[in-house]
């Protein structure tokens, strides 16, 4: 049995359901009534227009093409990390870019390439749906840790220069403070992984299952979701503090101004 496809009136209908969380927003005088309303309609019109340019991604599906979709993702997530983290673009840009284009290319190219054995790693099948979720989840892990990260690097500068002044290097007077947003941004995951199967069904198992495949091969390309984008966040967000180690300090370790 394929996949039900869902009517432009059966949509409709489906997206009445948001009528939910914006009466109680609105009930509850939170603010977020317009932005919510706003984001609604910008992810819908955003998302009918990939899905139209997705459509002929996948009907020419032409390897060039494909990487210069997944750039454009590259250049889209690091605009959106400087925009949500308030940082300088002119400091971040390229320690940000890198860390993305490490996790996606390593890790992604692993799995297409050494576990799925793919005999075309460009396949648009396979190469945009795994750089785009490996993408989406680096982007909300940078995001979380360089916030955290400099957030308590402003806070507690006093202790960082403490260390520098008792003899530590740089990157040993960092460490505390890169551990602080390791642990902020991947404790969310952490606690997901372990639940899974158990007090939630996955979105990718669902919708692969909804598509027609058998449990169990959902249940192990899950697996590997979870895997994929685990190693490529952690991948990505370790290359973006390196690199910011040796931009955002001077030659004597004070700490640059790299807020907006």
């Amino acid at each position: 049995m394929g996949t039900i496809d869902i009517s432009i009136g059966s949509l409709l209908l489906g997206l009445l359901l948001m009528a939910i969380p914006v009466f109680f927003l609105w009930k509850y005088n939170t603010g977020l009534v317009r932005s919510t309303i706003t984001g609604l309609t910008r992810m819908v019109v955003q998302l009918f227009m990939v899905g139209l340019y997705l459509k002929y991604l996948f009907l020419w599906d032409n390897p060039w093409l494909n990487a210069a979709w997944v750039v454009i993702m590259v250049v889209v997530a690091t605009e959106t990390a400087l925009t949500r983290t308030k940082l300088k673009r002119s400091v971040m840009m390229c320690p940000i870019m890198v860390g993305f284009v490490s996790g996606a290319l390593l890790v992604g190219f692993y799995f297409l390439g050494i576990v799925l054995r793919l005999d075309n790693v460009f396949s648009v099948q396979y190469f945009i749906p795994v750089l785009g979720i490996l993408m989406g989840n680096m982007l909300g892990v940078n995001v979380i840790g360089l916030n955290t990260f400099y957030s308590h690097l402003r806070r507690e500068s006093a202790y960082y220069y403490y260390m520098l002044g008792n003899g530590a290097t740089v990157s040993e007077a960092v460490a505390p403070f890169v551990k602080q947003a390791m642990v902020r941004a991947f404790s969310p995951a952490i606690a997901n992984m372990a639940v899974m199967g158990l007090v939630a069904l996955p979105g990718t198992m669902i919708g692969q299952i909804l598509g027609g495949s058998s449990p169990d091969v959902a249940i192990k390309y899950q697996m590997m979701i979870i895997v994929i984008t685990m190693s490529a966040s952690m991948l990505s967000i370790a290359v973006t503090l390196i690199l910011v180690r040796k931009l955002a300090f001077d030659a004597d370790g004070r700490i640059k101004d790299v807020s907006r």
